[in-house]
């Protein structure tokens, strides 16, 4: 009956926390891939010799500065927008 109460109180503790720590994950990946567009778009401009008022379109970046379109990992979608503004994930909080 202990043990059961002490799994009990290890499990209570410990759930919230992987939960806090997927999370945590989630938004990091998802930052890092929306500097990823955002360091690929600056490439694309200086090679294209393009006006950073350009808004590139997916088909530009990939294959060659992007393997393929990143994927957020809470099902959200990236818009890269011009080279002056930052790609943008439409999950709240991404």
């Amino acid at each position: 009956m202990i043990v059961v109460c002490i799994i009990g109180v290890i499990i209570l503790v410990a759930v919230p926390n992987f939960m806090n720590s997927r999370e945590r994950a989630h938004l990091n990946i998802c930052r890092a891939q929306q500097k990823n567009i955002d360091d690929m778009k600056a490439m694309w401009a200086i090679v294209e010799v393009q006006p950073r008022s350009s808004l590139p379109a997916w088909d530009d970046l990939i294959p060659d500065y992007l393997k393929k379109i990143p994927v957020c990992p809470d099902a959200g979608t990236y818009t890269i927008g011009d080279i002056d503004t930052n790609a943008t994930c439409d999950v709240v909080g991404h």
